[in-house]
């Protein structure tokens, strides 16, 4: 599982990376581990096959530097401890101990807000990697203004054909870009700032234009504290709807950490225009609303009926995107994944799940 910042059902994933590969690193997350590598905007929660990790942040002080470090040599990576971490629904934080940098994280549904805190008097700067993580297919780097920066990453793991597109918005300006000879890795110079520095990102399927859309109309302002409250209360709505009556707290931390984290998934695939990545990986349009990650021989048994009883809206946009699956791709879900049919484990599970909702009304 991942700490970092998402809303229930939400496109975005917040969250530090601590972990590059192996089954421990599905999540990108691993408690045991003391060194950060960044923050990325994707993550899968729970699952025994790694994908994800898409469009690495990582703020920086001092010599630029162009690569992780997760082969000994000096990288961007920081030191971390979890004395100096938070996490709660919809926000995260840490301090990288290497720079001395506060960073604070929140989430819309499709758009990411990052926040750091520079509590030194060096110059700040920001690295972006689009390498991290998955096998790469394409990809692309541009900056558009002084602190506008687009660009996207395709790739090819569990998922064989991913395809994800981001607008960024920094609240300082770009001084200098330094990229590294493979153009996969920048490094953006910001000079030194007193005030904390602002990263808003949006993310699409489909294109820069969406990504930049998406941002725009969720996060059309700098005020991190209101989007971070707006998320909180979204989590408070969903999580008291089930309510539990015990003197025992542990109890009630198990209890509602496991409902949040069946609330995490399935994630919205529909821009705010109404595309989505079809399973042909054509771009469709709806005027309703399209999810991704079925993990179905998962969650056909307690997950979906769950949400028959405090997620009945939701139910129904789940099975109207299972038919739309069928009707773009010749095939019901069985472990879809960013419009990719995995075709990972056996059964056809999105039956019981459409029959169970249908039983029940």
């Amino acid at each position: 599982t991942y700490p970092g910042a998402s809303s229930s059902f939400g496109m975005i994933q917040l969250s530090p990376d601590t972990r590059l590969d192996g089954w421990d690193g599905c999540g990108g997350y691993h408690y045991s581990d003391n060194e950060i590598y960044g923050f990325s905007h994707t993550h899968l929660s729970g699952t025994g096959v790694s994908d994800y990790g898409d469009i690495l942040l990582m703020p920086t002080t001092g010599e630029i530097l162009l690569i992780n470090g997760s082969n000994g040599t000096e990288g961007y990576k920081s030191k971390f401890s979890h004395q100096n971490e938070n996490a709660r629904a919809g926000y995260y934080s840490v301090t990288l101990e290497n720079y001395n940098i506060d960073v604070e994280l929140t989430v819309s549904k499709r758009a990411g807000f990052h926040k750091y805190t520079f509590n030194t008097d060096k110059e700040a700067q920001l690295i972006l990697d689009l390498e991290h993580r998955d096998k790469l297919t394409s990809s692309n780097i541009e900056v558009v203004s002084n602190n506008n920066i687009q660009g996207w990453r395709h790739s090819s793991n569990w998922a064989a054909d991913q395809r994800l597109y981001f607008y960024i918005q920094l609240s300082e300006d770009i001084s200098e870009v330094i990229y590294r000879e493979d153009s996969l890795v920048a490094g953006f110079k910001l000079g030194k700032i007193k005030d904390p520095l602002l990263v808003k990102i949006g993310i699409s399927a489909i294109s820069i234009e969406n990504a930049k859309e998406n941002l725009e109309t969720e996060i059309p302002h700098w005020d991190f504290n209101k989007i971070l409250s707006e998320t909180t209360k979204q989590w408070e709505k969903e999580l008291s709807k089930i309510q539990i009556e015990t003197t025992d707290e542990t109890k009630k931390e198990i209890f509602y950490t496991a409902l949040y984290h069946s609330l995490l998934n399935p994630n919205l695939f529909t821009d705010v225009n109404g595309d989505y990545l079809g399973t042909d990986l054509q771009t469709h349009n709806t005027s309703e609303t399209q999810y991704t990650i079925f993990s179905l021989w998962d969650t056909y048994r307690a997950t979906h009926p769950l949400f028959t009883l405090i997620q009945e809206r939701k139910t129904l946009e789940f099975i109207q995107t299972f038919l739309r699956q069928y009707k773009d791709g010749g095939q019901l879900p069985v472990w879809e994944l960013a419009a990719n049919y995995t075709g990972c484990m056996i059964g056809y599970h999105s039956i019981p799940v459409i029959v169970d909702a249908y039983m029940k009304g």
